[in-house]
């Protein structure tokens, strides 16, 4: 969240942000329309007040001489009922202005490229090679319940459409993909791990920039005001919320398993079925914290980080950077990672990297001290390292074979003790 200052100084830049983004203006538009008002109601309440206090000073000198103060009084009661109803009214523009900052998003990287949609979005890079035109290749949700790991009909039995029940092999592989992920994260990349609370308070998701633009999306505790957690980037990024750090001791790596808790109100099509796009699923999720000076040197190292993820697990995939129009609303660049689906015919994202400079640092107020004794905002960057239930469909239509097994991807074997096929 900008502050009012900042909004004022950048007011061209930031115009220029929203129409890259092809986002509504008048957000920006009624912020200088309530600021102008504030100022005026601000100058018309000092004037008041100086009256006021102007007045006071002479009806002391006027009764101690005796005089009829009667008619100054009478004024004074009707400057006061002014400034009592000044006061409210600028009470309640304040609230609109602060709504409206919430409402800005982040500034796109000048490397962003330029664009209005997906469509629009640039291939970085391609790993592996899909292996196309397999008719025989069945779904994921099909091949999963032949296998008899995967039970669709009893999960909504249990909670309704849109969740997936885990047996057997299903369920070992879960555990297994989460495992492999947060040892090869911890162990080789340097996060620390955090093993977090799945409900957060209402502030901390609007650090994150969840809230309130994203509220309907979320699964709301009304009676304690808590969410549940749609992503672990909520907590990591929220554990200095408040804090001033040291420069020395950044860059910080955090990740963190949690299941994630998502509507997903109006999505449809092919991604609901299955594993792809459900309410709640599993996600490993990585954090940082850094400089502004290493941030984008970071997020080059933190998609290097999720890749590496699908490589070991041998599932070609491609990166690719998006454009103004389809990044989020946090985000000032993101590299979206696609795995290949053979059923699908097509790649379907399975890791999202973003940098969100200081964006959601100036929202969670997060600082650090320069060595130089000068504070600045850190910069925080998250990214899937990778999403549990993505990586297992893939594995289950790029591991399966003419017979209807699945062959289960080497580097997870140890995790499961030692099976190599699930039949």
């Amino acid at each position: 969240m900008y502050t009012i200052k900042f909004i004022r100084e950048h007011k061209d830049e930031l115009y220029e942000a929203l129409k890259k983004r092809y986002y509504p203006t008048d957000v920006l538009d009624k912020f200088f329309e309530l600021d102008e008002k504030r100022r005026k109601l601000t100058t018309r309440l000092q004037e008041l007040r100086t009256y006021v206090n102007a007045k006071s000073k002479e009806i002391g000198e006027k009764k101690r001489a005796g005089e009829d103060i009667s008619s100054i009084l009478e004024e004074m009661s009707r400057v006061k009922q002014e400034i009592k109803s000044l006061e409210k009214e600028l009470d309640t523009i304040e609230e609109e202005i602060n709504l409206i900052r919430y409402e800005i998003p982040n500034i796109p990287h000048e490397s962003v490229p330029l664009g209005e949609s997906d469509k629009d979005n640039v291939e970085v890079r391609k790993w592996g090679t899909p292996e196309k035109g397999k008719d025989d290749v069945l779904p994921h949700w099909e091949i999963g319940e032949k296998l008899g790991i995967l039970d669709f009909e009893r999960s909504a039995k249990l909670s309704g459409s849109r969740f997936a029940l885990l047996r057997g092999a299903g369920s070992l592989m879960e555990r297994a993909l989460i495992n492999f992920m947060l040892d090869l994260h911890v162990q080789k990349h340097g996060y620390k791990e955090i093993w977090p609370p799945y409900l957060v308070k209402r502030d901390i998701a609007t650090a994150t920039g969840h809230l309130p633009k994203f509220e309907e999306d979320m699964y709301h505790c009304e009676k304690d005001d808590l969410f549940l957690v749609p992503t672990a980037e909520l907590v990591l990024v929220g554990l200095h919320a408040g804090e001033t750090l040291r420069e020395e001791d950044l860059p910080l790596y955090y990740t963190a398993y949690t299941p994630c808790f998502r509507r997903e109100a109006g999505s449809a099509g092919k991604d609901t079925r299955g594993l792809i796009r459900r309410h709640q699923f599993d996600k490993v999720e990585m954090v940082k914290l850094t400089t502004p000076e290493t941030s984008f040197e970071e997020l080059e190292k933190l998609v290097a980080n999720a890749e590496e993820v699908l490589q070991l697990l041998g599932l070609p995939y491609r990166v690719i950077v998006l454009s103004t129009g389809d990044m989020g609303f946090s985000a000032a660049k993101t590299y979206d990672i696609e795995v290949w689906m053979p059923s699908y015919g097509r790649y379907v994202e399975i890791s999202s990297c973003s940098n969100t400079a200081d964006f959601q640092a100036r929202r969670a107020n997060v600082k650090f001290i320069r060595k130089d004794g000068t504070k600045d905002y850190v910069h925080m960057l998250n990214g899937s390292g990778v999403a549990v239930g993505r990586a297992m469909a893939a594995i289950l239509e790029n591991y399966q074979t003419p017979d209807g097994k699945v062959i289960v991807p080497e580097v997870l074997r140890p995790y499961m003790h030692g099976m190599e096929v699930i039949e």
